[in-house]
């Protein structure tokens, strides 16, 4: 199992190191290297990583409070030239905290806790539909009750999926989209992409094969699926 990683430093040079060590280890796969964690924020909300490596010591916003205010937190390693941070480190449920200047044996027993810490996360993701109106998912630590109703769409996200909801914050679940597709009823939902579930209900305005929601953001219609999607058109299309 790989883990996705995003490193976050405003040292280029420690930035640097960190981005070596990354791509001399097997199971890590570099995805983004971020010279702020507010670089790092705008990444993550459009995208996922299994291992953040923060810096605690930034501008603007610092490593502590960057990792607070992560709704999906994936593993954590900080790192820093400052011991007495230790301690704050592990109250933020980091899985290891490296001391600048980091050597590779070092780094590689950190990054070892944190796959030992992925694979138990992902062999028991949760995906409990409990009632007709609504399912639970593992998000973030906890398990979160979601209106189906709320729904508006559904985003495959590699390992993860994204579920955008009418009124609140997407929530991120260690799930594949075929599996959450299983589950919810086919007469409310819709595959119309090999990354993208729809709700039926959501859809307002479509236009040259993609769904149209508010602030037009636009979702695909493949031609896989198109044919369904037509078809529901139709049914549904007063003349």
């Amino acid at each position: 199992m790989n883990l996705r990683c995003l490193a976050i430093d405003d040292e280029p040079l420690a930035l640097k190191q960190i981005e070596a060590y990354i791509r001399k280890t097997p199971f890590l796969e570099l995805v983004k290297l971020c010279n702020s964690a507010i670089d790092a924020l705008e990444f993550l909300s459009s995208d996922s990583a299994d291992l953040l490596f923060v810096d605690i010591n930034m501008p603007d916003l610092n490593g502590m409070d960057f990792v607070r205010s992560l709704r999906e937190k994936p593993a954590v390693i900080f790192t820093t030239a400052y011991s007495e941070y230790a301690l704050d480190g592990f109250k933020v449920d980091a899985v290891d905290y490296l001391l600048k200047p980091i050597s590779y044996n070092d780094f590689l027993k950190a990054v070892n806790k944190a796959r030992v810490f992925a694979e138990s996360s992902r062999q028991k993701p949760v995906l409990d539909v409990s009632g007709p109106d609504h399912l639970f998912v593992k998000a973030d630590y906890k398990i979160v009750r979601i209106e189906l109703s709320s729904i508006k769409y559904i985003e495959s996200m590699h390992e993860y999926v994204r579920i955008h909801l009418s009124n609140d914050k997407p929530v991120m679940t260690l799930l594949t989209l075929k599996a959450i597709e299983e589950q919810l009823p086919s007469e409310r939902f819709m595959r119309v992409h090999r990354s993208y579930i729809v709700n039926k209900e959501k859809i307002r305005v479509v236009e040259r094969n993609r769904i149209i929601f508010e602030n037009n953001i636009a979702i695909p219609v493949s031609d896989q699926y198109r044919d369904a999607f037509q078809e529901f058109i139709n049914r549904n299309f007063i003349i």
